[in-house]
């Protein structure tokens, strides 16, 4: 029963981008990691929250709390403590405020989809004030812990608080956000992978989100127009 709800909730494109995303990390760590399975276990949990939170599923959150508790060990274990910090001070509390925001927000009575927001111009400038006020704290933090690669940790910082903030009001243009920050990610790794080639698996793992958030961005426009007819 739960693998047809599975198979039968999601289309073809959306279960084909999930398979996808799946095989290419896995593939990715049996040819270039073979020892962080805790990176592969949070990089097969993410994908699979993508999925759902482009549907505006509730699930995806829970998931993604899951997946930045993951990534906030592994940045960890690295030295990024600008991403240990910003997933689990930050990303993990805005992902639990956004699970009870989207509970509280169905679209017609459907827990399964969450009725899309759109922010006010006002709205913009306070998001704005907020991310440097956290993105400047942040970097007195980073710089005071010897941070590798301070500058785009800080950059990532910022990145991820909009995108958090976004997610929480219920915005379509969260997963545009996290697919800024995706490509900040994937800069971070890259400095990263110059040292230890086992990291081109978490490459992978953040060009695969990147796809999915891009995807997950004209799914949520296009539920909001079908929202509001």
């Amino acid at each position: 029963m739960k693998k047809k709800m599975f198979f039968g909730y999601f289309t073809k494109g959306e279960l084909l981008l999930w398979i996808s995303s799946a095989a290419l990390i896995i593939i990715s760590f049996a040819i270039f990691d073979r020892k962080g399975y805790l990176a592969l276990c949070a990089s097969l949990i993410g994908a699979t929250s993508l999925i759902y939170s482009a549907k505006g599923n509730p699930i995806g959150q829970v998931l993604m709390i899951v997946f930045s508790a993951l990534y906030g060990i592994i940045s960890f274990s690295f030295g990024y403590y600008g991403e240990m910090i910003t997933y689990l001070g930050m990303t993990v509390p805005m992902a639990v405020l956004a699970l009870i925001s989207w509970i509280r927000n169905p679209f017609a009575g459907d827990r399964s989809e969450v009725r899309v927001n759109k922010i006010g111009r006002k709205e913009i400038p306070i998001m704005i004030a907020l991310s440097l006020i956290v993105t400047a704290g942040f970097y007195f933090v980073l710089a005071a812990l010897n941070t590798a690669n301070i500058i785009p940790s800080t950059v990532s910082v910022a990145t991820s608080f909009i995108a958090a903030y976004l997610t929480y009001r219920r915005s379509a243009y969260y997963a545009l956000a996290y697919a800024v920050n995706d490509i900040v990610l994937i800069l971070l790794w890259v400095l990263a992978t110059m040292r230890d080639i086992s990291y081109l698996s978490v490459i992978i793992c953040f060009v695969t989100f990147l796809v999915n958030d891009v995807c997950g961005f004209v799914n949520w426009k296009r539920m909001h127009i079908r929202q509001q007819e």
